[in-house]
């Protein structure tokens, strides 16, 4: 793995998960619901990472467009995240593989239910998992590789968490296909740190809500650069899926309720894109307080490589 590089362009990497997504980098940025939309997505991909388009949203016909709008705005690989959970349309496995990608990660639900008809189709699938248990049976079901998320991460999350640096290294222990870690991946640094613990790729998702390119208003990325690292709370632990958010007035009056905050969620879209930062739940994970300032994508990836060839060279030299 060179560190060299081409002009302001760090080095890209050669391993599976890259030779699998025809990528440079293998960083995957989330699939947050409404915001991993065009936007965000063709700036991650154009940068020579993995941008995402989301369905959490349940949102088809917007997706069917954001897709044809990422053919236009993009040459390069781009994937579809299917939210089991939260897309109830039985069509949904025909409606991506009709869109013609050919990278897919499924979440929230059984890596069984989808994956033989994706795979059948052509397609890479990736499974997220919060658990050993869930990796195994997702290898099991065939995926192609696995999304291992901490519980530091924000979103949606299992109620029972496992931070990164415990779960990736035990799930490496166990499974050979390659693994994306997610969870507290800000930069250079954390994806060496993830790659030491045997992951071949990381996922970014608060740092790319508050990317340049994100669609989210300026008010929820002033939250996250101005957070602490203690600044989110872990909702619905006595449900599933949990949560993790920023502190807001909302979240911390919903941080030990006994019911199911779902149906306290609010208006997403008057918080994603109006800005009232208690109209909802501002998802979030632990690393917006290592998040000071807002920047655009392709910084954030040139500085994340050039960042990891750096980390893993001065390691070599201070301990080899």
């Amino acid at each position: 793995m060179s560190n060299s590089t081409s002009g302001d362009s760090p080095a890209p990497i050669t391993n599976r998960l890259t030779e699998m997504l025809g990528v440079d980098y293998p960083i995957v940025q989330a699939p947050m619901g409404w915001i991993a939309r065009s936007q965000l997505a063709s700036a991650v991909s154009n940068a020579g990472g993995m941008g995402i388009i989301e369905t959490s949203s349940g949102e088809l016909d917007a997706i069917k467009g954001e897709i044809a709008k990422m053919r236009d705005l993009t040459d390069k690989p781009f994937g579809v995240n299917i939210a089991q959970a939260f897309v109830r349309d039985p069509g949904i496995v025909d409606f991506v593989i009709d869109q013609g990608v050919r990278f897919v990660t499924t979440s929230a639900g059984n890596p069984q239910a989808y994956t033989s008809q994706l795979k059948e189709a052509g397609l890479t699938v990736f499974h997220v998992v919060p658990t050993l248990r869930g990796a195994i049976k997702a290898v099991e079901a065939g995926v192609d590789g696995l999304v291992v998320e901490g519980g530091e991460g924000g979103g949606f999350k299992n109620p029972d968490p496992v931070a990164l640096m415990v779960l990736l290294p035990l799930i490496r222990s166990k499974v050979d296909v390659p693994i994306v870690a997610a969870g507290g991946i800000v930069d250079g640094s954390t994806m060496a740190a993830a790659f030491a613990l045997g992951a071949e790729g990381v996922q970014m998702g608060t740092r790319m809500v508050s990317a340049a390119e994100s669609p989210v208003h300026e008010n929820w990325k002033q939250a996250i650069v101005e957070s602490a690292e203690t600044d989110t709370v872990f909702l619905n632990q006595r449900h599933s899926p949990a949560l993790r958010a920023l502190k807001t007035e909302r979240t911390v009056e919903l941080q030990f309720a006994e019911h199911n905050v779902f149906g306290d969620f609010g208006n997403p879209l008057d918080l994603y894109f109006g800005g009232d930062m208690e109209a909802a739940i501002a998802l979030s994970g632990q690393v917006a307080g290592r998040i000071d300032e807002v920047r655009p994508v392709a910084d954030i990836l040139t500085d994340t490589m050039a960042g990891f060839h750096a980390s893993v060279a001065d390691l070599a030299t201070r301990y080899s």
